[in-house]
């Protein structure tokens, strides 16, 4: 069975990086449409200390380095996306503590505990629009095909994230800033979503490179 490697995941992070700084005023256009338009600002903030603090982070195993990166994530990112992603990468570190290298049942398993940690910190929950969707769709899409190469398990997760963009534009959202638009929010994307599904194409690109 495929594993991903210190190596893979240390690049993964990056990419997200890079994903968020790139599409800065992207994501703060998207969040414009029905929120306070600062998402992209705050990801981008929170991503940069992250390469920022880089070379001072534990990279002896994947979970200490994700949960380095949880801590510069949660207090170097404004709003609300701070607590969110934090958690995301705070789950998902202890989850793969003293681990290097990860099987895709344990990326699944990672995920499944940073969704369950996120819906805990925020009150959100999936069907909500929110990120968690996204995160939701990524892990079944794994977990369907957890026996397949990486490449592919992980080429079709990108996928499913990608379509959850489009999925969800028509649902009402009910957590965020956009929640208070009722149902204005339909036909609008949620900027988390999108950028989730944004990383993940990234990473895909990344790793098959």
């Amino acid at each position: 069975m495929d594993k991903l490697s210190l190596q893979q995941v240390e690049l993964i992070v990056k990419t997200m990086a890079d994903t968020a700084i790139k599409n800065e005023a992207y994501f703060s256009e998207l969040d414009g449409v029905m929120g306070d338009a600062d998402f992209g600002v705050s990801l981008a903030g929170g991503f940069r200390a992250v390469l920022n603090g880089w070379d001072g982070f534990d990279h002896s195993n994947i979970g200490s380095l994700l949960l380095n990166v949880a801590s510069a994530i949660t207090g170097n990112t404004g709003g609300c996306s701070g607590p969110v992603w934090g958690t995301l990468f705070m789950r998902t570190g202890m989850a793969f503590r003293g681990k290097t290298e990860i099987t895709v049942e344990e990326v699944v398993s990672g995920l499944k505990s940073a969704i369950e940690g996120i819906s805990k910190r925020g009150g959100a929950v999936l069907g909500d629009k929110t990120l968690l969707d996204a995160l939701d769709a990524i892990a079944g899409e794994l977990e369907a095909n957890k026996d397949a190469p990486l490449s592919e398990a992980f080429r079709k997760a990108s996928d499913a994230a990608v379509k959850t963009r489009e999925t969800t534009k028509s649902w009402v959202a009910k957590r965020g800033r956009q929640s208070f638009t009722g149902d204005r929010s339909i036909g609008t994307y949620d900027p988390g979503i999108v950028a989730v599904g944004d990383m993940t194409v990234a990473i895909v690109q990344a790793l098959c490179a």
